[in-house]
């Protein structure tokens, strides 16, 4: 039998994602971000779902835009951190991948380039974020620059990142869509600031171009309840089954360095998923899962292949009963908040030997 350990991937639920991201985009233009294999979920199956929806994609390297375009994605694909090497501007230039340009080294090589035809620009500026881009005080003698260059064609973007905007009490957000509007709204050029929990939370970040990244993978980027984000649907859904179980005597301990004890007579049931399949390892004592349908909590260090259980409480329990360890009724974000992390982090460390399994295609 194969291991019972898969990622059940439910595209239609993608869909459902990228329509409510597309509601909150109004008049401005919705670009899907499938950078680090689709969070983890397999960038060329998420891509073609996406397409019809979309109007372009975002990843981090030539080589994530490569892969799609070479799976016969179609839709222009922006390069998010720009050019790693001079020569990928011509890779670009043949094969639509749009730049975004974040420092002078960048700009200076487009200027220097010879390309068989222009290359599509974004401009990114730093309102705060501090990570990259260039200074908002440069904005206009940039995008003056961009519009004399031959080798940069049509409409030059404005793009800024949030660093807050998932805190949706704090005042930093309102403060770099101030500057950021009060630096870019004489230029007459498109803008691009909203994230997914811009999209969902700031309304006043959306713009010509809006960036939806985690929500499309059905994972709300804030902390607490919120009314848009409580409509995501979750895509992914780990699951597993019970491969063994064991009873334990009071004062007995389970797993790696004796992490857990237990405390009284405990059945314990083994599951064949560990952190060589992305399942984080610091994941501690009480972390959930589902298992028959009901919430359990994990016991006793992460190991590589396997982790253990408390069944103690459920009805009898069988090698093959079904186990959910995220998904409709465990969320990545609580399984990440156990193991001091994030949903995000935990969904695109999903290591290929899980296999992927498609529903809605």
């Amino acid at each position: 039998m194969a291991r019972p350990t898969q990622a059940i991937v439910d595209l239609e639920a993608l869909r459902h994602n990228c329509r409510l991201a597309r509601s909150l985009s109004s008049d401005g233009k919705l670009m899907a971000v499938v950078k680090a294999n689709a969070y983890g979920h397999g960038a060329i199956p998420a891509a073609k779902a996406l397409e019809p929806l979309v109007s372009a994609f975002a990843v981090a390297c030539i080589e994530e835009a490569e892969d799609l375009r070479n799976a016969g994605v179609a839709r222009p694909i922006l390069l998010m951190e720009g050019i790693f090497q001079a020569e990928e501007l011509e890779i670009a230039a043949q094969r639509d991948f749009w730049v975004m340009l974040q420092n002078h080294q960048q700009l200076d090589e487009l200027d220097a380039a010879t390309l068989s035809r222009p290359v599509t620009c974004w401009l990114k500026l730093d309102s705060g974020m501090h990570r990259l881009g260039f200074s908002l005080d440069e904005s206009a003698a940039l995008l003056a620059r961009l519009r004399a260059s031959p080798n940069a064609s049509g409409d030059v973007v404005m793009a800024t990142h949030l660093a807050r905007a998932d805190e949706l009490d704090n005042d930093f957000t309102p403060q770099q869509i101030r500057v950021f509007r009060g630096h870019t709204a004489a230029l007459g050029t498109p803008c691009s600031m909203a994230n997914s929990p811009g999209l969902l939370g700031w309304p006043e970040s959306r713009d010509a171009w809006n960036r939806a990244g985690v929500m499309l993978y059905g994972q709300s980027p804030f902390p607490e309840p919120h009314p848009q984000a409580d409509q995501l649907k979750p895509v992914m859904t780990l699951q597993s089954e019970i491969i063994a179980l064991r009873d334990v005597a009071a004062g007995e301990s389970v797993g790696y360095g004796g992490a857990w004890t237990a405390r009284r007579g405990s059945r314990i049931a083994t599951i064949p998923v560990g952190y060589g399949d992305g399942y984080p390892r610091n994941a501690g004592n009480g972390t959930p899962v589902l298992v028959g349908g009901r919430r359990v909590p994990l016991v006793g260090r992460v190991s590589m292949d396997m982790i253990t259980v408390d069944v103690t409480d459920l009805p009898p329990m069988a090698v093959g009963a079904p186990v959910e360890l995220w998904g409709d009724h465990i969320t990545a974000n609580e399984v990440a908040s156990h193991a001091g992390s994030i949903g995000y982090e935990i969904m695109t460390r999903m290591l290929p030997r899980v296999p992927r399994r498609y529903l809605g295609q």
